[in-house]
């Protein structure tokens, strides 16, 4: 099962969002901290609803701790980012992967994008590079599309909807 990596996320209700999305896929969600906000924040809490005891969350101090852990399990690195080529639609996932994702207001810092594995984008037609306005997604939306991608290549087991 792939596992989601936030770095360092800043907004509540995203990463509580994102959460509900890894209660729904019981894919582990891994957040590297230091977080921008507390962890029992309400808006937090709120976004997650009641899906908290079926998150699989671990908590990282700091990217080294969190690059620590993931030597220890083994698989490749795939970071998402506006500013990487290659199409997660292009890309074939394996259930070992760790999808990192990062901060809303200026994603994964360029030394963390050239250290994954793998680098994808999730194009948009109204995106930057053909003319529009459109940056990014909100992490929650690209954590859920990338994600959802990857299970449906994995075909998860049966009775599980993807």
């Amino acid at each position: 099962m792939p596992r989601v990596v936030l770095y360092q996320p800043q907004i509540p209700p995203n990463t509580g969002n994102v959460a509900r999305t890894c209660a729904a896929t019981t894919s582990p969600l891994h957040l590297i901290e230091p977080l921008g906000f507390a962890i029992d924040d309400r808006q937090l809490r709120r976004a997650g609803l009641d899906y908290w005891p079926w998150v699989d969350l671990q908590r990282h101090a700091d990217l080294a701790a969190f690059e620590r852990h993931r030597a220890s399990l083994g698989g490749r690195l795939v970071a998402i980012s506006a500013h990487a080529e290659q199409s997660y639609g292009h890309f074939g996932f394996a259930p070992s992967d760790w999808l990192l994702f990062g901060r809303e207001t200026d994603g994964l810092p360029p030394e963390l994008l050239a250290a994954a594995d793998v680098r994808l984008t999730i194009p948009m037609a109204g995106g930057l590079s053909r003319g529009g306005g459109v940056r990014s997604l909100n992490l929650s939306v690209a954590v859920g599309v990338v994600l959802y991608e990857a299970l449906r290549q994995l075909e998860a087991p049966a009775g599980q909807g993807f």
